[in-house]
């Protein structure tokens, strides 16, 4: 099967065009810098040279493809105009390029826990609940999502939550905090949270792709426990053999320090995840998704538990001078 992947070289597209590989898909794949077409060449990969706002390059990469992974996705903007420029309006072009050069292939698009928007306390929410995304962040993913369901292509969308693992520049910063017996949290620590390490996402995502009955289907893929934010602080420093002091930080406090964060990252042209827009996201009493669907249609199940994952995710973090 031949697979064209977007975020090829970044962590989840990285790791999602190494299980295509690895089941014996032919994976083509974007590369903006010559390093990068390196790297794409030396894991048994063909790069196309360019961007995805590039139509014409879009077009030449798509020739023959049977399977469309829409993984790159902006994940901090100074604005909501830039995230739906990306998420929504470079789904849209990539809709479009698709459907006039491999119009039989499957779309699999890559949205966002934050696309559905917090659950209440004690619920995980399922595909069908109604989606109430409370960032800009997170409604420029649900455009996204609408566009791909009404686009012109078979298609199949798979909303993960927080991802971890080899390769991830989020979860550093924690581990970093963690590995000098620090655990900071917002407010007490008790946000319930599903998570996912990334070789399991890496497999759901394949599978939706492939699998028959993933057609015309939203999947939720995370691993089935739910973790408290203190929980998942002291998991990080317990992969680095700390026993680190968990440090409430309250959201009044909160607040206009990661305002000032984000000001100044987006003035200097670098915006990060930390912004204001973004606590509505970090104070949110409950992120919990409902997983049976996955398991039910497609046989699917996240294997690796928070424990097992940060502990190997800690060890590729120091293999690699990470940390």
């Amino acid at each position: 099967m031949k697979a064209f992947v977007t975020g090829a070289t970044g962590f989840v597209g990285g790791h999602v065009a190494d299980v295509l590989k690895a089941r014996g898909d032919a994976v083509v794949a974007l590369a903006r810098r010559p390093e990068a077409a390196r790297a794409l060449a030396e894991r048994g990969m063909t790069s196309v040279s360019g961007s995805l706002e590039d139509e014409r390059t879009l077009r030449t990469a798509l020739v023959g493809v049977e399977v469309v992974y829409h993984v790159a996705g902006l994940i901090a903007a100074r604005n909501a105009a830039e995230f739906h420029a990306v998420n929504e309006a470079g789904t849209v072009r990539l809709l479009g390029a698709a459907r006039d050069v491999c119009p039989a292939a499957r779309f699999v698009y890559i949205s966002s826990q934050a696309a559905l928007g917090p659950s209440p306390p004690g619920t995980s929410l399922d595909e069908s609940a109604e989606c109430r995304p409370v960032t800009d962040y997170g409604r420029s993913k649900l455009a996204g999502e609408r566009a791909v369901m009404t686009g012109p292509l078979a298609w199949s969308i798979v909303r993960p939550p927080s991802v971890y693992g080899p390769r991830d520049r989020e979860f550093l910063k924690l581990f970093r905090i963690a590995r000098w017996g620090l655990a900071p949290v917002f407010g007490a620590g008790s946000q319930e949270l599903s998570l996912i390490y990334v070789d399991d996402l890496a497999r759901a995502i394949a599978l939706a792709g492939a699998h028959p009955a993933a057609a015309r289907q939203v999947f939720h893929a995370a691993h089935a426990e739910v973790v408290l934010s203190r929980d998942v602080a002291r998991a990080a420093g317990r992969a680095l053999g700390k026993d680190p002091v968990v440090v409430p930080v309250p959201g009044l406090l909160a607040t206009p320090v990661v305002t000032l964060i984000g000001w100044a990252a987006a003035a200097a042209g670098r915006p990060g995840v930390l912004s204001a827009d973004k606590m509505a996201e970090f104070l949110a009493p409950s992120w919990r998704l409902a997983v049976t669907k996955a398991e039910r249609l497609m046989s699917w199940r996240a294997d690796v538990a928070l424990a097992d994952g940060f502990a190997r995710t800690a060890a590729w973090y120091r293999a690699n001078r990470w940390l």
